[in-house]
């Protein structure tokens, strides 16, 4: 069962579009795997559709916290974009992802996007990186973590958003499984890890993480290596 789903706010900001490239890709892949979310982004697109058309006015608990959504600029923006060419290739839909000999099923958002996952690296220890290049400022990557796998102790410079696509990891506060879609600040200190189960993410990260504690503090001027 998840536990952890991005904000209303965040939902809405998916529907509508505002979200930065990295950030559609995390809170879609949540709603792929979450019928909760799923219904609610549902509900979401059918009341903007609704104003749009004007037939309704938008829910009042959608509405709060949105005051600055302008249905009316939003939809002489579509109205005004000029249809886009294309050509006759087709983008082959890969639904799994092979790593270490173990096969992932990645959800629909990341299946339809499986071209842009990069090369994987080793990191330190037991775990792997692929870049995902979706544009936008934000730095999206996947990474993996075999079983009994930790990060040092960390904070960030800005903010990190963390997805399970598969398997689960625990830090000091809680346990995260397929689904679980973490948001952290440069407020929060945590020490991900795995334990008897290996785990997928799927994380993006608006600049570098920096590390806190014991020689683990001597990466820092690297880190930045890590945010590309």
């Amino acid at each position: 069962m998840i536990k952890f789903h991005p904000s209303e706010e965040y939902l809405f900001n998916y529907v509508t579009g505002e979200l930065s490239p990295a950030m559609l890709m995390m809170v879609g892949t949540h709603v792929d795997m979450c019928p909760q979310c799923a219904n609610t982004a549902q509900e979401m697109e059918t009341a903007l559709a609704n104003k749009l058309f004007g037939q309704a006015q938008l829910p009042e608990e959608f509405e709060a916290g949105n005051e600055g959504f302008d249905g009316a600029a939003m939809l002489a923006e579509i109205m005004a974009q000029t249809p886009q060419q294309h050509d006759d290739k087709v983008v082959k839909l890969s639904n799994e992802l092979i790593l270490e000999g173990k096969r992932f099923e990645l959800p629909a958002t990341l299946a339809r996007n499986h071209h842009r996952i990069g090369q994987w690296q080793k990191l330190i220890g037991k775990m792997w990186r692929a870049p995902v290049q979706v544009g936008g400022q934000d730095v999206l990557t996947m990474i993996y973590m075999a079983e009994n796998t930790r990060v040092a102790e960390h904070t960030h410079k800005g903010n990190e958003a963390t997805l399970v696509v598969n398997g689960v990891f625990n830090d000091e506060t809680s346990e995260y499984r397929d689904g679980d879609i973490m948001f952290l600040d440069g407020k929060v200190k945590h020490t991900p890890e795995t334990r008897q189960e290996d785990c997928l993410t799927l994380a993006a990260l608006d600049a570098p993480m920096h590390f806190t504690s014991g020689v683990s503090r001597l990466l820092n001027p690297f880190s930045s290596l890590f945010f590309k």
